[in-house]
């Protein structure tokens, strides 16, 4: 007998990007099983333009049959420290597939402000909703703005970001979700003690190969989800070689996905109680996260920080939820 389960409520706040789109799809298997609710996406800017996360966004959710979810549109962000990640995600954020897709019914002039929209889901449920924060904080940190102590009413906010005892991915010591925007990271992080945090440390350890994706592909072939996520592997994989991520394996990272192993397969992971900070005025050190390790009283805590994950059993999990997802998805 399978036991009641009651679904976990989550915002997603992302800036597809490739790697969001894939922990995307991962959630919508999630959903499709009955482990997740998808109580709304919050667009923000980072890896490319607002306009084009957002569409991004829409796009996605609509090919996973997720359509009558809500979408915010990214707040504005004018300090911005970085323009975008485009060279390595394509000028649409998804390696130029958006044409493959159908156009979206919603209209990025009309839709709420990312912002809006959190502050309005989680005074509705206080308590009840996660966010997953797979971007740059900007629309965590207007949303705290705004309304000061509405992160608290969050379950629980997961963040991808940050790089602690590792060389940063935009510049020698920062991660770009935070190097984005780091006074909006550090709102974030000072807007509770229990944040949970995924940075580079672990996420550098998590190459999709193509391995993977073939054994996703033999499932539903002709699919158009299928194809498109092969084809966006591909794309995602021959920039990461460009780039130099993946140390010359042939793949392409998931950072953003690993934060929803710790919600639905936390046996996969380790995590460190600290204090993290952000460095928001050094100049060659702007946006760097950092953890004091020596052994001396600390201010207390804000973050759990995972500092390893269970390579081979993370896969094992992303790779069985995928095949499922195409394999609800047959055309």
């Amino acid at each position: 007998m399978t036991p009641d389960r009651t679904p976990v409520k989550l915002i997603l706040d992302t800036d597809p990007g490739g790697d969001d789109i894939f922990a995307l799809f991962w959630i919508q298997s999630l959903v499709k099983q009955g482990f997740a609710d998808l109580v709304a996406v919050t667009t923000a800017e980072g890896n490319v333009p607002a306009e084009y996360t957002f569409n991004a966004a829409c796009q996605i959710l609509d090919l996973g049959d997720l359509e009558n979810v809500p979408v915010g549109r990214g707040v504005d962000v004018p300090f911005k420290q970085f323009s975008d990640a485009s060279h390595i995600h394509g000028p649409d954020g998804m390696g130029n597939l958006s044409r493959t897709l159908p156009e979206i019914g919603q209209s990025f002039a009309d839709a709420p402000f990312s912002d809006e929209l959190l502050i309005e889901k989680l005074e509705e449920q206080p308590g009840a909703i996660t966010i997953v924060a797979i971007a740059p904080l900007n629309n965590l940190a207007a949303a705290e703005a705004k309304k000061p102590g509405i992160l608290t009413l969050a379950r629980e906010i997961i963040i991808m970001g940050g790089a602690f005892q590792i060389q940063g991915n935009v510049t020698p010591c920062a991660e770009f979700n935070i190097a984005f925007n780091p006074q909006a990271a550090e709102r974030v992080f000072d807007s509770r003690n229990d944040l949970v945090i995924f940075p580079l440390d672990v996420t550098r350890q998590l190459v999709f190969t193509r391995n993977i994706m073939e054994q996703i592909v033999q499932v539903n072939p002709q699919g158009q989800l299928t194809q498109f996520m092969k084809e966006l592997a591909e794309f995602l994989t021959q920039s990461s070689l460009q780039y130099r991520e993946t140390k010359g394996e042939y793949g392409f990272l998931v950072h953003d996905a690993l934060t929803l192993a710790y919600l639905f397969y936390p046996e996969t992971l380790r995590f460190s109680r600290a204090r993290v900070s952000i460095e928001t005025k050094g100049e060659f050190t702007k946006g760097q996260t950092l953890i004091d390790w020596r052994h001396s009283p600390k201010e207390t805590a804000n973050a759990w920080v995972a500092v390893d994950v269970d390579v081979p059993g993370f896969f094992t999990c992303l790779l069985e939820d995928l095949k499922t997802l195409v394999g609800i998805t047959i055309d």
